[in-house]
């Protein structure tokens, strides 16, 4: 089954709180005050791999040092293009261990499951009521799922609508993300606007703060490193499996003695840039650029070193899946603490459109 982008849902929000919010920094850095809401969810689509590792998980999890993080199992969003209930239920158990082994601190952050906190469907259908189709019909991720194949069911072209509840019922007044989900916030602040328009001052109208720091992955076909394209690497892949993957990565026909000029552009390279201490990536990248360097030795090199790198995770997240009355403690009381913030906000736009 193809999926675009994965899915993801890599929106951090920062958000108000009380009026006590302090000036948020723009540019390349994330915002980096005390006392801002973080919110960002990932899908539960399939294994984890480096893509959603470097691009969404580890920003997410450095975060969560500096304000209020709220992550969440993007379960109900699962919903637009798988259709098995086990495997649903499998991959959530698997985000789950795969986010706390990587380090989620469930001291410092509130993790969930998105279907834990029925009130942002309930806030979905609010918005939906005054959402455009013509909106929606723009949205570019529904029109390259249709290019894709994937079948135009309701789920897949409301799906903004429920992002978009996802950012609104936390209040979030700035929304860092990557480029490629920039006009899910510009939704956002549409269906937002035409509410308050029509019912009053009722929600925060979010602002984009575009990541350009947000890590490209390369795949094992050069392309973005995405389950829809079939390239990934998974963060906790069984070893033989994933040696044989890396050690598959297609080179170029040069031989070992050749310069490599363009080592940069070299996918193992890359690849290695990402799991390897700086000094050991950049010794690799002269020494290919120099020649002598084959290419079987620099992916030999890359498994090691991505071995190395998930060791200490690899090791946690075997303590979790032995224990899952932990995890499953931790996703409750996250969802406790979540509903009750998401209560107020939607309380507030019932009252406001008379449904109280």
């Amino acid at each position: 089954m193809r999926r675009s982008k994965d899915h993801r849902i890599s929106f951090v929000n920062a958000a108000r709180r009380g009026g006590s919010a302090k000036r948020l920094k723009r540019g390349r850095e994330l915002v980096t005050v005390e006392g801002m809401r973080i919110l960002s969810g990932i899908q539960p689509s399939g294994a984890l791999h480096l893509g959603n590792y470097f691009g969404m998980m580890r920003p997410s999890i450095e975060l969560q040092e500096k304000g209020e993080a709220y992550y969440f199992i993007a379960n109900y969003h699962s919903m637009t293009t798988l259709f098995d209930a086990a495997a649903r239920r499998k991959n959530t158990l698997d985000v789950a261990l795969d986010f706390l082994a990587c380090g989620l601190d469930p001291k410092k952050s509130v993790f969930f499951r998105q279907s834990d906190v029925p009130e942002v469907t309930e806030l979905a259908w609010l918005l939906t009521t005054l959402t455009p189709m013509g909106l929606l019909e723009r949205a570019t991720s529904y029109k390259d799922k249709i290019a894709r194949g994937i079948p135009a069911n309701h789920g897949v072209f409301a799906y903004p609508v429920l992002m978009a509840a996802d950012i609104l019922i936390y209040d979030s007044n700035v929304v860092p993300v990557g480029k490629d989900q920039k006009q899910h916030v510009e939704m956002t602040r549409d269906m937002a606007a035409k509410f308050n328009e029509q019912y009053g001052k009722t929600f925060v109208i979010p602002e984009p703060q575009i990541r350009e720091e947000v890590a490209l992955v390369p795949g094992t076909d050069g392309q973005k490193m995405s389950k829809s394209y079939g390239n990934t690497i998974e963060i906790f892949g069984e070893e033989k499996a994933t040696r044989k993957k890396i050690m598959g990565l297609v080179m170029d026909s040069r031989t070992p003695a050749e310069p490599k000029p363009d080592a940069e552009k070299n996918l193992a390279i890359q690849l290695l840039k990402l799991v390897a201490p700086a000094a050991v990536a950049k010794d690799f990248e002269e020494r290919l650029r120099a020649g002598g360097l084959g290419y079987g030795d620099l992916k030999k090199a890359l498994f090691e070193q991505y071995w190395n790198y998930f060791a200490e995770a690899r090791a946690k997240r075997a303590e979790l899946a032995a224990n899952l009355d932990y995890v499953n403690i931790v996703l409750a009381e996250g969802a406790g603490r979540a509903r009750a913030l998401a209560r107020k906000v939607l309380d507030r736009a019932k009252a406001a459109s008379g449904l109280d």
